[in-house]
């Protein structure tokens, strides 16, 4: 069948790119980034896929890149927005500006970063023997679809020079800028290890938890990292899709549902990522012997929350109970099979579990 005259429409700019660009797409309600096929990407010189997760939304996806043994990538510059971390491997990355200036910085295990928005860089991998991988979440199908045009977002000479921000974002340091519980922000441009970095109380979430919001290179991607103590789990919640959440230290799983008959369950270590689908409930638990922590990547930041489903979490929904019109599950309030498939998980690890102080007390 001849389709030459066939109107053009229904079109993913972003699909089509990613098809044309010959690289493998990992997809999946969660996926384990270590496992995910990479082969040779003549645009970035070194090997690369995407991850497309279920719950990934309209504005977000993942790239996968493996970078060989002293190699590097070849050089980039792009109109969309990009957080990086590194899941394996030692190295650095140089950042020019627009008045020639340079800032490199050296990177490990677990660090995090971001690509002020249409500056110059490239990777390198400082191992002569190891591979790195990182894996970055950016916007590009956002920019991609909005655009559908290669050149305006590859060959754009326009230098947002706000974004740099001080020097001292490019060295580990940043600013803390107090909100509320919560909303506390620590602005930068790049983390060293995000195992370590201090972050501050969230008991709105559950269980002693505690969490930091990151702003970083003033850009509309988001970014926030929490932590569950050992022997707890968060409150269920939901919120719109797009929410990639990445385990860095700890084991645990989380479960998934619109209908809590029907859960779906993602077991995690250091590695795995998932996204959950639009307004799809999930809980977050903690079953290993030390504090279990993750990184969440997302489009609306605090500063520039993008949507009105990002305001309005950000504004409270996300610590407010449904029965108050908010999208938290409180702990009185979730099905009983949630603890009870928590102790059976905590039984198999023999670590005790730490919820009795945090649940309410159960009815004779």
């Amino acid at each position: 069948m001849d389709n030459t005259n066939a109107p053009k429409m229904m079109i993913d700019c972003y699909l089509d790119w990613v098809k044309k660009e010959g690289i493998p797409v990992a997809e999946g309600l969660g996926i384990d980034l270590f496992a995910v096929e990479t082969k040779p990407w003549p645009r970035f010189g070194v090997n690369g896929a995407a991850a497309h997760l279920k719950g990934r939304g309209d504005f977000i996806s993942m790239f996968v890149l493996e970078i060989p043994p002293s190699a590097a990538t070849a050089p980039q510059q792009h109109l969309y927005e990009e957080v990086v971390y590194v899941l394996a491997g030692r190295g650095s990355t140089t950042i020019e500006v627009a008045d020639g200036r340079k800032h490199s910085f050296e990177w490990g295990p677990m660090s995090m970063f971001a690509i002020p928005l249409n500056a110059k860089y490239r990777l390198f991998n400082g191992s002569g023997v190891e591979s790195a991988r990182l894996v970055s979440t950016t916007n590009m199908p956002a920019v991609m679809n909005m655009f559908h045009n290669e050149d305006f977002i590859f060959k754009n000479g326009w230098q947002f020079d706000e974004r740099v921000g001080a020097s001292k974002y490019f060295t580990g340091e940043g600013d803390f800028i107090p909100v509320r519980q919560g909303n506390h922000m620590w602005e930068t441009n790049f983390v060293p290890d995000l195992a370590t970095i201090e972050l501050k109380d969230l008991g709105d979430r559950g269980a002693g938890g505690t969490n930091i919001q990151f702003i970083l290179a003033d850009g509309t991607m988001h970014a926030h990292i929490s932590e569950m103590p050992v022997g707890t789990y968060k409150k269920g919640h939901r919120h719109a899709a797009d929410y990639h959440v990445m385990c860095v230290t700890g084991t645990g799983y989380s479960l998934l549902w619109y209908d809590d008959k029907d859960l779906n369950r993602v077991d995690w270590k250091h590695g795995t990522v998932f996204a959950p689908p639009d307004q799809m409930f999930h809980q977050h638990f903690n079953t290993s012997a030390e504090p279990a922590r993750y990184l969440a990547t997302a489009y609306g930041s605090l500063r520039y929350p993008f949507t009105e489903s990002k305001r309005r979490s950000f504004q409270g929904a996300f610590w407010t109970s449904v029965k108050e019109g908010g999208d938290q599950i409180e702990y009185a309030d979730q099905s009983p099979r949630i603890q009870q498939l928590f102790e059976e998980a905590m039984k198999k690890t023999g670590v005790k579990s730490q919820m009795a102080k945090f649940l309410p007390p159960q009815r004779p």
